[in-house]
């Protein structure tokens, strides 16, 4: 059955790499920041540290991942 109606999907997929990287940095700011609300607010607010969304950068690298984890890390100490 046709959907004439059914909006397209348009958003950018992540490659399998990238969505391990978000998965892991969303894994450990749940571990580490289990107040509620905490672990979405810092992954998706800006870091000056991290210059930038600390889930966006956890996903362009291996290396932004480990920042992020550091980044996770301090914040929750």
């Amino acid at each position: 059955m046709n959907k004439p109606f059914r909006k397209k999907f348009t958003a950018v997929k992540l490659s399998p790499e990238e969505a391990s990287r978000q998965g892991s940095a969303a894994r450990l700011a749940w571990e580490h920041l289990p107040a509620p609300g905490a672990a979405i607010a810092f992954l998706n607010s800006h870091h000056d540290g991290l210059d930038g969304r600390p889930i966006d950068v956890a996903v362009r690298s291996a290396e932004g991942l480990k920042a992020v984890r550091e980044a996770i890390l301090a914040h929750a100490a």
